[in-house]
């Protein structure tokens, strides 16, 4: 049975608001992830976790195409254009 945590926080001058470390703890939520915020037609607010984790691709191995490369330079190139 999972635990339900509730708790408030108030939004600040900036219409900043912080989740507090309980709710942070029971939902996972970590550094880099996003809150996703909906309300509907009765104005009852739902927020949705977006997991942003970094090392999403740190399991990755780099591939060798016996060519230098340079993304700063590269990125904006289109394939196939000189």
């Amino acid at each position: 049975m999972t635990q339900s945590v509730e708790d408030e926080t108030t939004i600040n001058d900036s219409y900043s608001v912080t989740v507090p470390a309980a709710v942070r703890r029971a939902a996972d939520i970590e550094s880099g992830d996003k809150l996703r915020w909906q309300v509907d037609d009765d104005g009852a607010l739902s927020v949705e976790i977006v997991k942003q984790r970094y090392g999403a691709f740190s399991e990755l191995q780099p591939v060798d195409i016996d060519e230098e490369t340079n993304a700063a330079d590269d990125h904006d190139l289109i394939a196939g254009d000189p």
